[in-house]
């Protein structure tokens, strides 16, 4: 089994590092069509109710921590 290093460029073996998240599918599909790409997701994403759930959940205090 070959590892990868996702953030390794594969051409000069520099490091690179993520500057930003694109999280308005609207966006994604877009960036997808203009590369000509086909794309088809494996299940649907959650409801963005369900996504902002989890984001204040993941920075919701920890009571250990308190």
């Amino acid at each position: 089994m070959r590892r990868v290093a996702p953030l390794l460029c594969a051409k000069c073996g520099g490091k690179m590092r993520v500057i930003a998240f694109i999280t308005d599918f609207s966006v994604v599909d877009r960036i997808i069509n203009h590369l000509k790409l086909t794309f088809v997701a494996s299940k649907p994403p959650p409801p963005r109710i369900a996504y902002q759930e989890v984001l204040m959940a993941a920075e919701a205090p920890a009571e250990y921590f308190l």
